[in-house]
């Protein structure tokens, strides 16, 4: 059996009324219950959404790797 691998890299946008944190984690946790053997979360960049003033919703962009089977 070969220790090679090759890994797939997805982007996903998360969102949280929370903050960028449970963004990201609302985005992995979502993703984690159809994709298979999730490897690393990297953050991409961060903003947020803002209505009259106030911050309504926090943005997470993120890059996924998982194992890429076939």
């Amino acid at each position: 059996m070969s220790s090679d691998s090759v890994y797939k890299i997805i982007e996903l946008v998360g969102t949280s009324t929370e903050g960028w944190e449970q963004a990201a984690a609302n985005a992995v946790a979502k993703a984690s219950k159809t994709l298979r053997d999730l490897r690393v979360a990297e953050v991409v960049s961060m903003d947020m959404h803002i209505d009259n003033g106030k911050v309504e919703t926090y943005r997470t962009k993120l890059k996924v790797s998982f194992k890429f089977e076939g």
